[in-house]
């Protein structure tokens, strides 16, 4: 019999003459064995996206290293609000992560009146993930391949131009109205319930422009156009993109960035033990080989916890500066 399970048959056995014993020797033994079931990652995103495309291959690499089935379990809509919810009314076991990102844990803080979560108090950081600078992409349709001259007809064609964002208050949505607040471009929002479907519509030429992470790909399959990146410098992966700085909008910057956590009150030696296993799968070559436009950066808990509560007051910044109406 294995040793461990062993221990614990003893420990039952002595229940009854030392239950404080045998109330300090399972916890450890669970903690010990973990995981020793399927692992859920909830993805607050539509398929086919890149924040589903990420926890996807992400579950891969841990079920790989686990020998367990890591279920990724969607649930967009409500600018991530749906998802971040169900992930922290979830068992505290470790057995369900939340693929977070600027938008619900920082973001949503300000941009929404009722917020059923809290992202600092409800979760524990377990570790980041990676980040990136959104394109702006405009259909092929559109008759402007810069910035100023999307600024100049957006003024000039009557009701402005339409913008897609993966909902109301997400980085995507944020990004235009920086956009919009800077340059004074004549804008409307047309949200979606996540970027997947934001972007097929432009692609569509449905819609005429949109701010995405995902953009670049897009560009080289040359579905979109791209006139900008919104970093503080070029992107690597498109060195001839000028920033949006460079393009005419000064002050301009913004990214956005994806990590996990967890139910806060799930046992710190899991939180510790799922922080290094995601960071194993995010730093092996084969992993950022198959996503080579993203800035995989995975980190400790701490740190990660100290990032969110910085984020949080400078998106605060920017939705006010923006005059943002929270829908």
């Amino acid at each position: 019999m294995n040793p461990l399970r062993t221990f614990l048959c003893i420990a039952a056995a002595c229940w009854w003459a030392a239950p404080t014993f045998n109330a300090y020797a399972q916890r450890p033994a669970a903690a010990a064995e973990f995981p020793a079931k399927p692992v859920r990652i909830i993805v607050p995103y539509p398929a086919g996206g890149l924040g589903d495309i990420f926890p996807r291959a992400l579950g891969i690499g841990l079920s790989e290293l686990y020998g367990q089935p890591v279920i990724i379990d969607n649930r967009p809509g409500a600018s991530q609000m749906i998802g971040a919810q169900l992930a922290a009314k979830s068992p505290a076991d470790g057995y369900t992560l939340f693929f977070g990102s600027v938008t619900s844990l920082a973001i949503n803080v300000s941009a929404q009146k009722s917020l059923p979560y809290d992202p600092v108090r409800d979760f524990a950081p377990v570790s980041f993930c990676f980040s990136t600078p959104l394109y702006l992409v405009v259909n092929q349709a559109l008759p402007a391949d810069s910035v100023k001259a999307l600024i100049a007809l957006s003024k000039a064609r009557s009701g402005g131009l339409t913008f897609a964002s993966g909902g109301p208050g997400t980085s995507t949505h944020l990004a235009a109205e920086l956009f919009r607040s800077i340059s004074g471009v004549n804008l409307v929002h047309i949200p979606y319930k996540g970027s997947a479907p934001a972007m097929t519509d432009v692609m569509a030429g449905h819609v005429d422009m949109m701010f995405e992470g995902g953009g670049i790909n897009y560009i080289r399959d040359g579905k979109v156009r791209g006139l900008a990146v919104t970093g503080a410098r070029r992107s690597v992966n498109a060195p001839n993109l000028p920033t949006m700085q460079e393009a005419g909008v000064p002050g301009y910057e913004a990214a956005i960035w994806f990590g996990i956590v967890v139910p806060a009150a799930t046992p710190r030696p899991i939180i510790a033990r799922l922080s290094t296993d995601i960071a194993k799968v995010l730093n092996q070559p084969r992993f950022k080989e198959r996503l080579p436009a993203l800035d995989i950066a995975p980190g400790s808990p701490q740190a990660f916890g100290d990032y969110i509560r910085a984020e949080i007051p400078k998106w605060r910044k920017v939705i006010e500066t923006a005059k943002i109406t929270i829908e």
